[in-house]
């Protein structure tokens, strides 16, 4: 199934199925509101397996002439308040041509760029560490900087290079604490598109320090994901997916999620080490090969449109605007 969360003439947010004709099934309203776990996405993926089954008969039974249009309602994020967000670097491709790219920029901004990468091109720097073959590295993003599809992103007034990043996140549907690869997939809800939004100028000093990004990501609504929530039943293959970014309805960048390196269910299986994982927690898989414009040394301007489309997911929209 397709859940969205959205809003209709400025209410509060609600819960639906997205049928197939592009249209919304209202499931607070099919089921009565006695029926709490369709309060929220959250409410639901709390509900577990139960909550799902009852999901999918209301959508089985209930009368499609209810449905509302798309075109009419708000998207929110699926989850517009998560519990929590861990964005990995799983895709070898991109941590090997971030860090190029990276040695590129800063050797056009010195004096001999020629000088600059003689000196610099066998630095331990400008090589993946060894660390990332040996577990799936990941940082914890700001839960408040998820946004909606379709909202219009204010750059952030401190940085001048912006960047887009393709990500498949993960959403986790059953507590769990120490789980094994095996056992993995019995906790997954389902997966979404996730836009890490990234300040580059102000990453690449952050860096330096040693202790991972901040401010070239904490801003606000920095973190676009949506514009639906698809169950791993229905996803089947989360790594057979077609990935592609456009800018400007300009293809950019294109992959297939089967190139991951880091599965989701290592994933889990690392964080979850003597530690609580629960419904609602985001896994970002990190940028695909070539899934951004810090390794294709092509940023964003003021005013593009950047469209990430995941097959079987949909299309994740949003202008980024000075």
């Amino acid at each position: 199934m397709k859940f969205v969360t959205y809003s209709f003439q400025g209410g509060g947010d609600r819960l639906g199925a997205l049928l197939s004709n592009d249209k919304i099934l209202d499931l607070k309203a099919v089921a009565g509101d006695r029926h709490s776990v369709f309060d929220s996405m959250l409410s639901l993926i709390e509900g577990g397996q139960e909550a799902l089954d009852f999901a999918r008969k209301l959508l089985r039974e209930a009368d499609h002439g209810d449905a509302m249009l798309l075109q009419n309602v708000r998207l929110r994020a699926p989850i517009p308040r998560p519990p929590q967000i861990r964005d990995f670097m799983a895709f070898e491709k991109h941590a090997v041509k971030s860090l190029l790219s990276a040695l590129k920029i800063r050797s056009a901004a010195s004096e001999d760029p020629a000088q600059y990468i003689k000196d610099h091109q066998n630095l331990e720097d400008f090589k993946v560490p060894p660390v990332w073959y040996e577990k799936p590295i990941y940082y914890k993003g700001n839960r408040f900087a998820i946004t909606d599809p379709e909202k219009e992103i204010t750059w952030p007034s401190y940085s001048k290079v912006m960047d887009y990043e393709l990500e498949l996140a993960c959403v986790i549907g059953k507590k769990g604490k120490n789980i094994s690869k095996e056992n993995a997939r019995d906790h997954i809800f389902g997966f979404t598109i996730f836009n890490d939004l990234s300040a580059r100028d102000v990453q690449g000093k952050e860096m330096g320090g040693r202790f991972g990004p901040a401010k070239s990501k904490d801003f606000d609504d920095a973190s676009p994901m949506g514009p639906c929530l698809v169950t791993l039943d229905e996803i089947e293959d989360p790594y057979d997916l077609q990935m592609v970014a456009r800018i400007n309805g300009e293809e950019r960048s294109r992959g297939n999620s089967g190139s991951i390196h880091w599965t989701f269910e290592e994933m889990i299986e690392y964080v979850s080490r003597d530690e609580t994982l629960y419904p609602g927690e985001i896994l970002g898989s990190g940028t695909i090969g070539n899934g951004c414009g810090l390794e294709l040394l092509n940023f964003l301007q003021d005013g593009d449109v950047v469209e990430l489309e995941i097959e079987k997911i949909g299309t994740l929209r949003n202008r980024i605007k000075k």
